[in-house]
């Protein structure tokens, strides 16, 4: 790299770090407002409260490294304008991708950076961070509540529609990891049922990952006639077949903006094959996440030719032109994902399409500029 380059590059490389580090403060004290009192009431040692949230901090690049490059962008592009540096380095010839190549194999390093924390380490963040706060929360509630009490999910519902059987739980303890008033009924191909299993209480094992009832009735049925053929009552009986875990059942019930990249593709998985509404935003919000990558090459694609908008013109413009465009761009996202939640277009498309326009529309404001 030539001495030009190293100088936009280090100075651009500061403005961002710093950007950086005043985005996820910001983001920090979002979350501690409505976190930070509660650790303090539930008496968490504070070494707990640094690993909590160490451990959620890599969750908040998704949206710290966009915005951070956008601004750093801005400032630093724009002040090196102001200085009339970039119209120096024209005059002798330079074209603006000369001088900024340097800033577009960031860029791309970065796009391959968010892409890379995004399939591995932000996963582990929203995963573990969401299971220290549950601990910390079922500690708390088990000092004035009773076990059975403890993280409680009312009426979970789960329909395996592979294996042909339809759970419901009046309620599920994750603490006590057992459920109660359980009810399952196992179905054949055309939805008739087959057998219902009726216990006061049931539980995963793990190891033989299978359910154990205790206290409850077996009933089988003819299909054809949906008359009862057998009846049988029982204290305690273990179903090997019954391989639902219950992680995964509570899995569904949360918004899929709450789960991680593994988590969204154990859903899409299991969805496979089936003909679902409700597996529409769960791969929407999946592939937004890998077409997320593609901003950090639109940021600087977008502001770096508005800050070059020409020395007699004022600033604030190109900044306003920008932050225009990426609300745009944001409001697409929006559309698109309402599109593909709604089986109004295909879910891969309602993801990707945003971000593919508007990389179009940054490479083409870049050539005019160039």
């Amino acid at each position: 790299m030539k001495l030009v380059d190293r100088y936009l590059l280090a100075e651009w490389l500061k403005i961002l770090a710093l950007m950086l580090g005043v985005t996820v403060a910001l983001l920090f004290l979002e979350d501690m407002y409505g976190s930070f009192g509660r650790l303090i009431d539930y008496e968490v040692p504070l070494p707990v409260i640094l690993r909590y949230y160490g451990t959620l901090a890599p969750s908040f690049l998704p949206i710290v490294l966009p915005l951070a490059l956008l601004l750093s962008l801005l400032y630093v592009v724009g002040q090196f304008q102001r200085n009339n540096e970039f119209v120096a380095l024209r005059s002798c010839g330079f074209s603006l991708l000369r001088i900024t190549w340097t800033i577009w194999v960031a860029g791309v390093l970065f796009a391959g950076i968010y892409l890379a924390f995004t399939a591995r380490v932000v996963p582990w963040s929203v995963e573990h961070s969401r299971a220290m706060w549950e601990e910390i929360q079922y500690s708390h509630q088990a000092e004035t509540r009773e076990i059975e009490q403890v993280g409680v999910t009312h009426g979970l519902a789960f329909d395996n529609r592979h294996d042909g059987r339809l759970w419901f739980m009046n309620r599920y303890s994750s603490y006590a990891g057992q459920g109660f008033g359980v009810t399952v009924s196992v179905l054949d191909d055309e939805r008739r049922e087959l057998q219902r299993v009726m216990a006061r209480a049931g539980e995963y094992d793990e190891e033989r990952e299978g359910w154990l009832f205790r206290q409850g009735r077996e009933i089988e049925f003819d299909p054809e006639s949906r008359d009862i053929v057998r009846s049988t009552p029982f204290d305690e009986r273990f179903y090997e077949d019954f391989s639902e875990s219950p992680t995964f059942m509570l899995l569904i019930d949360r918004r899929p903006r709450d789960l991680s990249l593994f988590e969204l593709r154990d859903v899409l998985n299991f969805f496979e094959g089936i003909e679902s509404p409700q597996r529409n935003p769960y791969a929407v919000q999946y592939h937004s996440i890998l077409a997320g990558a593609l901003s950090c090459i639109i940021v600087v694609g977008i502001a770096i030719p508005f800050s070059v908008s020409g020395v007699r013109t004022n600033p604030m413009i190109g900044v306003l032109k920008s932050v225009g465009l990426f609300l745009i761009y944001f409001l697409m996202q929006n559309v698109t994902r309402l599109m593909g939640e709604r089986e109004m277009m295909d879910p891969a498309l309602s993801a990707w399409l945003p971000n593919l326009v508007m990389l179009a529309v940054a490479i083409w404001v870049f050539r005019r500029a160039n």
